[in-house]
């Protein structure tokens, strides 16, 4: 980990691939990182690990854990490793019973993510929006509530808001003081409904960034998603989270400037289109890179040259 007071502060808040993606980049640099994950999750090996030991769900958190981790390549990927066959394990990855373990072990969560930090020698820290069990739950546009993080885009209907139980939830004091002391914080990328916001609906959370003198940046997705954000623009996915926290607070957005739509043809995404006009409503400046790549069938954003800007960001506003 880094020492206290090396390198400029960041704090990312999100889930999901998108979150990982980044951290894998930003973590190449002499920065002290925090990444603030959701604990939504309900689903897969997330889900079953909830309904048996009663604890926060640890797939984000493992996945984090992992793009931050500094050990051999094979520690890395026995950590990630899924059980495909065993009975009772099918469907597991090893991670996911590690931290379940030792929050037996030590009887916390949160301890046992700092523990599993230790033994994976992250560059930075990782920490739980909650360190209890959330709830996401969402209100569709024609009035139906859906419960469980995995549940909602199944329903394929357009989602009028998102909200957690139980609704004062407490997070860990260390990341309220980590984001006052952040020089910058970043949301996404990530599942807007699923990922980001939950880790923002946390109230405290919620009233510390929107308090917070650091800079604030909103990297955009570069596809919509299937019953979630389906056809979303850029400024959607903005008005979304303003939405959801009661206040315009992202002083800059980074868009992706490059064409993927051929080589991703015939996917249930849709590329995020850039309604420049509208978001310049919405932000005070808006920076458009090629920030893409294409693996496959599949796009990521392309973790060093999002990382590199940020860094060059935080340069010239900090």
């Amino acid at each position: 980990m880094f020492p206290s007071g090396i390198g400029k502060r960041i704090v990312v808040f999100g889930g999901g691939t998108g979150l990982s993606t980044l951290l894998r980049g930003l973590k190449r640099h002499p920065v002290d990182l925090t990444a603030v994950v959701t604990v939504a999750d309900d689903g897969g090996s997330s889900g079953r690990l909830l309904d048996q030991y009663d604890i926060p769900p640890p797939g984000d958190i493992r996945n984090v854990l992992a793009a931050l981790s500094d050990v051999e390549p094979l520690i890395e990927q026995m950590f990630q490793y899924r059980f495909q066959t065993a009975e009772g394990l099918k469907g597991h990855s090893l991670g996911n019973l590690m931290i379940a373990a030792l929050t037996d072990i030590t009887g916390d969560f949160a301890s046992a993510v700092e523990k599993m930090s230790r033994v994976l020698n992250i560059k930075g820290r990782v920490l739980p929006a909650a360190n209890q069990r959330i709830t996401l739950h969402a209100e569709l546009e024609d009035g139906t509530i859906v419960t469980g993080e995995s549940k909602i885009p199944v329903y394929g209907r357009k989602i009028r808001r998102v909200y957690v139980s139980p609704q004062e939830v407490a997070p860990l004091a260390k990341t309220l003081e980590m984001i006052q002391a952040a020089d910058l914080i970043v949301v996404g990328p990530g599942s807007l409904y699923t990922s980001i916001l939950p880790t923002l609906l946390v109230r405290d959370i919620r009233d510390a960034v929107l308090s917070s003198r650091a800079k604030k940046v909103y990297i955009s997705n570069l596809s919509t998603q299937a019953g979630e954000t389906y056809r979303y623009t850029a400024s959607e996915h903005v008005q979304a989270l303003y939405d959801h926290t009661g206040q315009a607070f992202i002083d800059t957005v980074l868009l992706n400037g490059s064409d993927f739509s051929r080589q991703v043809k015939g996917k249930a995404s849709w590329p995020v289109e850039n309604d420049l006009e509208a978001l310049q409503k919405l932000v005070p400046e808006i920076v458009v890179k090629d920030i893409a790549i294409v693996v496959g069938e599949s796009v990521f954003h392309d973790a060093q040259k999002v990382a590199d800007w940020l860094m060059e960001y935080i340069e010239k506003t900090g």
